[in-house]
């Protein structure tokens, strides 16, 4: 087997060949950073750390870029609304990013750019594309002239009617064309802006991943990664104006998008109250269900979330921890990840198929718990991102508040009940073990003594 990916741009699944056959280059867009991430956002960045972790299996060398866009009329609204410093909402959201997407088990990008410290990189862009003829200012904007690219839609499949029908918003009277779109435009004294050959202002959206790919990836690079949601207009913009900047043909090679994702049967609103933020999502399960949980669908569905989902994640993984609690005395061989987990994950990233693997590896750590088999599983396991916790960190882990009964107390309470049947008064040893079963806390009695986990 060989790596092969659904190529959005050509509609069908294709093998991997990368420009470089050692060096592997791959842009993901991040984050706009006004808020907490919803778990929405979490889904890329779990799918493109799960293609990250096997890349660098398949490969020598690879970067992985994402980037940070903190430069954004969201933000601005945030600040207006709250007072609070623009400066002080990035740096304090970025922050929170970042310890919620470590609480999933994604790793750092190799590259994590942020849209403000490359202005200059972006204007120098924007003038390419003017000296180009693909772009003009108008009346302090800098816009592209989408008609000046006759391939403009190849990637979302709209064609110029489409999306000049689509369009809900009235169209500005300095636009040449109904479908141009905002390469720069002019800053008002309370919002963020940089000088520039068109006067004070500040990027469009679209022209900072372009700039930053460019600067850390090349004109070309093998994968761009990012929701369903980017494809139209985002990613499409993003092709118009890298390859006529560049005078390119190609700008990825590989388009990659991860599918919708519902909240209980619905689309996720607020006002549907189904809006759940990664933050909030941690104080009720670990991050490990989460990533666990999202992973058991093919990464190009809809994803259709629900708590109880979640739940029966957390359960699953209960079961692999517990495994590896009984035969804690068997030391993992360092070894591989066996070859029908490895044919799931290359046949565009099956993590279903693949998590079926990891149960049957499970099965066979359990028959036969030695070091090759346990070796196997957690090698598997690493590639999916999960059993990286402590078993008994997790099998006790959970708030304290929520299940009411702290380690200490635990630990009191079956120090009675094996007094209790010592003396054989097993009524009162039953009483605690349902007692603790009330307050979430399951025992499992061996010949090594009693063990316990929070359910």
């Amino acid at each position: 087997m060989t790596l092969h990916i659904y190529n959005t741009l050509t509609r069908k699944k294709e093998e991997f060949k990368p420009i470089n056959p050692d060096c592997v280059g791959m842009y993901v867009c991040g984050p706009t950073v006004y808020d907490f991430a919803h778990i929405g956002n979490a889904r890329p960045v779990i799918v493109f750390d799960v293609l990250y972790r096997l890349l660098k299996t398949l490969y020598k060398d690879v970067t992985y870029v994402r980037n940070i866009t903190d430069v954004d009329d969201k933000i601005n609204a945030k600040s207006k609304e709250t007072g609070e410093d623009i400066r002080t909402i990035t740096e304090r959201t970025a922050k929170a990013f970042h310890e919620d997407m470590a609480a999933l088990n994604a790793g750092n990008p190799d590259i994590e750019p942020r849209a403000t410290e490359h202005i200059a990189e972006m204007i120098d862009m924007i003038e390419t594309l003017i000296a180009n003829g693909n772009a003009y200012a108008a009346d302090g904007h800098v816009l592209f002239h989408v008609p000046s690219m006759p391939e403009y839609g190849a990637l979302s499949g709209r064609n110029m009617d489409d999306m000049i029908a689509g369009a809900r918003v009235e169209v500005a009277s300095y636009k040449k064309d109904p479908a141009d779109f905002v390469l720069w435009k002019p800053s008002e004294e309370d919002v963020p802006g940089w000088e520039s050959p068109w006067g004070r202002g500040r990027p469009g959206w679209h022209i900072e991943c372009s700039a930053m790919s460019r600067k850390y990836l090349g004109n070309t690079f093998d994968i761009h990664g990012g929701g369903h949601d980017l494809i139209f207009p985002h990613h499409e913009n993003e092709i118009a104006q890298s390859c006529c900047a560049n005078k390119t043909e190609r700008f990825a090679n590989y388009w990659m998008h991860n599918g919708h994702l519902m909240v209980e049967g619905e689309k996720m609103s607020k006002s549907l109250g189904n809006f759940f933020t990664v933050h909030e999502l941690l104080e009720e399960v670990p991050g490990e269900a989460l990533r666990f949980y999202m992973l058991s669908a093919q990464y190009r569905s809809p994803f259709d979330f629900t708590k109880d989902g979640v739940r029966e994640a957390k359960s699953t993984l209960d079961r692999f921890y517990t495994a590896l609690r009984q035969h804690n005395d068997v030391v993992a061989s360092d070894v591989a990840a066996p070859q029908p987990f490895i044919a799931a994950l290359e046949d565009d990233l099956n993590t279903p198929l693949a998590i079926s693997q990891l149960h049957e590896l499970l099965g066979n750590f359990n028959k036969d718990p030695n070091p090759q088999t346990k070796g196997q599983l957690l090698a598997a396991a690493q590639l999916l991102g999960i059993l990286q916790q402590d078993v008994e960190v997790w099998l006790k882990g959970g708030s304290q508040e929520n299940s009411g009964v702290d380690e200490s107390s635990i630990e009191r309470m079956i120090e009675e009940r094996k007094q209790a049947k010592a003396n054989k008064d097993f009524a009162a040893a039953d009483r605690i073990r349902d007692e603790l079963d009330g307050l979430g806390i399951v025992l499992e009695d061996s010949a090594q003594g009693t063990t316990w986990k929070r359910k």
